[in-house]
């Protein structure tokens, strides 16, 4: 019986080990993985920032002068935001002359589109990118440049520009094409893309407000983006 319990015991204790050494393995491969993700996900960031606004097109950090999108903003217009969502803005010499919204169509065809919408000061677009689809490819997925410069369409345009009315796909008598075989997909941007201007528009402000935060000086990082020096 002593010898059972002696076993019982020794079992026990091997067992613990191996969860403790299983346990903390997992850990750090938890800790590695996220630094990873959270890296991946700001090289995706500094690179859709980039596309919209060229990095020679600004002088303060980019990634950390931001705004949130809180209860002080109509965040109905920018769509279901995440709760993390912010507000980016370029300046010069201490001038904001772009505001980068972040902005979620709702109604893709196989779910939310993430778009990242510039708007120049005098509220002009000054580029539109998706920064997260599942649209169906050869389709839907037209709205990612990588697939096709169908989203460079925005660009120059502004409330006026179309006329209110003209901001809709063709087949709903607007100004913009839709795809071949997919209409949901474009109609939900451009749907998007009108509500942010109209966010704009709506808190021009305070999205220009150089004092709401301090730029700082810059250095080109492996991101892509500007850094703080």
């Amino acid at each position: 019986m002593q010898e059972l319990i002696a076993s019982i015991r020794h079992n026990a204790i091997g067992l613990s080990l191996f969860a403790l050494v299983t346990a903390g393995a997992i850990a750090v491969t938890q800790v590695a993985t996220a630094d990873r993700i959270a890296h991946n996900i700001r090289l995706a960031q500094a690179k859709a920032l980039n596309e919209i606004v060229p990095a020679n097109q600004y002088d303060n950090d980019l990634l950390t002068d931001s705004l949130p999108v809180d209860s002080r903003f109509n965040q109905q217009l920018l769509g279901p935001l995440p709760e993390d969502a912010v507000i980016y803005r370029a300046r010069q010499q201490g001038q904001i002359h772009t505001v980068i919204l972040p902005a979620v169509a709702p109604d893709g065809y196989t779910m939310e589109i993430a778009l990242l919408v510039g708007i120049t000061a005098d509220g002009q677009i000054a580029g539109v990118r998706a920064t997260s689809h599942r649209e169906t490819p050869g389709l839907g997925d037209k709205v990612d440049l990588k697939k096709s410069d169908w989203v460079l369409n925005f660009n120059g345009k502004s409330l006026n520009n179309p006329d209110a009315e003209q901001w809709a796909v063709k087949r709903d008598g607007g100004d913009f094409d839709q795809f071949t075989g997919a209409t949901i997909t474009p109609r939900a941007v451009v749907k998007a893309v009108k509500h942010a201007l109209k966010f704009f528009e709506l808190h021009k402000a305070a999205l220009l407000d150089s004092t709401s935060a301090t730029p700082s000086s810059t250095t080109v990082s492996d991101t892509g983006a500007k850094t703080r020096g």
